[in-house]
């Protein structure tokens, strides 16, 4: 495979995990996190540090636009629920498993 079309194969694997995200508004972050190491904010995270990489500018609320399909506030108020005490604990064991870019670890 050349270099050409495995970038286009990440590229639509990568919108279909947003895709599939943004239909999923009822999974948490801190979920994800706890599950994954990794949430929206990551990837948020994640396609901000390759906008920059490429020389655009591009600040976090944009990149979170771009995965949220929203601006952040609005998906918070639409969507995030309070942690619970038990989510919360899951989330700072699970910390070392973390991705690098979420800032836990």
């Amino acid at each position: 495979m050349d270099d050409k079309t495995r970038i286009e194969l990440e590229a639509a694997a990568f919108r279909g995990l947003v895709e599939h995200l943004r239909k999923r508004s009822d999974v948490q972050n801190i979920d994800l996190m706890n599950l994954a190491g990794f949430c929206r904010n990551c990837l948020s995270k994640w396609y901000l540090a390759a906008a920059k990489e490429h020389g655009l500018a591009m600040d976090y609320d944009a990149a979170r636009e771009a995965i949220y399909g929203m601006p952040y506030s609005e998906w918070q108020r639409q969507y995030q629920q309070e942690a619970t005490a038990e989510q919360k604990d899951q989330f700072e064991r699970t910390k070392p498993l973390h991705a690098k870019i979420s800032g836990h670890t």
